[in-house]
């Protein structure tokens, strides 16, 4: 079993974030979000659980387009 909460761990601090980031935005707790994407995931077969890999590809690369500049400079 703590085996099992070392990997949760593990996914919680490393992951994508796209709970957290969705949640933010909404200005909802992440923990809605989450639980929202388990059920669609065993409601649809994995329809969820793929729209959650698209978001998290989707955030990856939006971060790495956009970045925040602080300065006109840094350009």
């Amino acid at each position: 079993m703590k085996l099992f909460y070392n990997l949760l761990l593990y996914v919680q601090k490393y992951g994508f974030y796209v709970c957290q980031r969705i949640a933010d935005r909404f200005g909802i707790r992440a923990k809605i979000v989450r639980t929202s994407f388990i059920y669609l995931t065993f409601v649809t077969l994995g329809f969820g659980f793929a729209f959650y890999l698209f978001l998290a590809f989707w955030i990856r690369i939006k971060d790495l387009v956009y970045t925040k500049r602080t300065s006109v400079f840094d350009i």
